[in-house]
């Protein structure tokens, strides 16, 4: 008697042993993490892309400047033509313009960011030597304007419309308008120089005393110094944030998941912290992470205005000649900060989103 085999187990495929699952479809579901390699790896694409764009619109940029940098340089020396002729052979002015591009491009992927021609050193110890202050100044900006930003953002959007909110966004714009030099000149005059019966009682400009030097009193003496310029930073940058998370809470107030938790009998501090600030935050991140792309840079007008010797002070230095290869190794550094920072702020977008993911 035959017994029918129908609903048992299909027969082997040849090669494939028996019970084990056939290997998924060329378009079955993505391996776990092949998302996110296939996500960092369109980023780090694009991030090459833009540093390759950068170089070659920052050498446009310096190579089209009407200034001649040997008249500066020998400027108040008497210097005869043949001098001149073979300064600029020198300094390489005398190539043609794609030799110079070549030369330029091959140089910064070594490494090798060339000799300041008004310093005559490395524009890669300049750099070094002048990040310390810069990292310090912008560091510490950066760090109070975010907590203070974002705390009168949640407040005064949360309770929009209240005297709080009036105040803190009329502050914001207000302060968001105001040229950084001149805000920086009006903070220097008022509490350095001395104005009416204010006196003045912090210094005017630079960043230590040279007369003081190690221990607790050149550490108390730095962050003396650093009060000014931090201030001025401070009361320009801290408004962009007030402005952006006021506008993102007041958007995810009326959002159904809020009216949720009020509805499970959640305080109104719960509701905020726990859902509604988490939410309204994602745009602020990708700002916080434009800003410390611009840490390195410095302000170059707070730096000058205070003679705070950091990249933005010695970036003005070198415009003022031209210095070519300090301009453009400044700018290099400049623009890969920026470049490097957004990079990460995509990445840590794609957490902190679940729609971002979803794509």
């Amino acid at each position: 008697m035959s017994v029918s085999t129908s609903s048992s187990a299909p027969p082997a495929t040849p090669g494939r042993p028996r019970g084990r699952p056939p290997p998924a479809a060329p378009g079955g579901a993505p391996r776990p993490g092949s998302g996110f390699a296939r996500y960092l790896a369109t980023k780090l694409v694009a991030a090459a892309i833009s540093f390759l764009a950068t170089l070659v619109i920052g050498f446009v940029l310096f190579s089209l400047m009407p200034a001649d940098p040997v008249q500066s340089i020998t400027r108040g020396r008497p210097t005869s033509d043949a001098q001149m002729a073979q300064l600029r052979h020198q300094l390489g002015l005398d190539q043609s313009v794609p030799e110079r591009f070549l030369h330029f491009v091959t140089d910064t992927l070594t490494g090798h960011l060339g000799d300041s021609w008004e310093f005559q050193q490395p524009v890669s110890s300049l750099i070094g030597d002048r990040l310390w202050p810069t990292l310090l100044l912008m560091g510490t900006a950066t760090v109070i304007s975010v907590a203070l930003g974002l705390w009168l953002g949640v407040r005064s959007g949360w309770r929009h419309g209240s005297w709080l909110d009036r105040i803190a966004t009329g502050a914001s714009l207000t302060l968001w308008s105001v040229p950084t030099f001149w805000l920086g000149m009006i903070l220097l005059i008022t509490f350095s120089v001395g104005i009416g019966p204010i006196p003045g009682f912090l210094p005017a400009g630079g960043m230590s005393d040279p007369a003081i030097t190690g221990g607790l009193d050149h550490v108390l003496d730095v962050a003396k110094h650093l009060v000014l310029p931090c201030l001025t930073m401070v009361l320009v940058v801290f408004a962009q944030y007030v402005a952006v998370m006021r506008s993102s809470i007041i958007d995810e107030l009326g959002s159904p998941y809020l009216l949720t938790a009020r509805a499970k009998g959640l305080r109104d501090d719960d509701v905020r912290r726990r859902h509604a600030v988490p939410n309204a935050l994602l745009p602020s991140v990708t700002m916080i992470f434009m800003h410390l792309g611009t840490v390195l840079g410095g302000a170059i007008t707070v730096e000058t205005v205070y003679s705070w010797p950091g990249l933005g002070q010695l970036s003005y230095q070198a415009l003022k000649v031209p210095d070519l290869p300090l301009l453009q190794g400044t700018f290099i550094v400049f623009s890969a900060s920026v470049i490097l920072m957004n990079l990460l702020a995509d990445v840590i977008y794609r957490f902190l989103d679940p729609r971002v993911r979803a794509q």
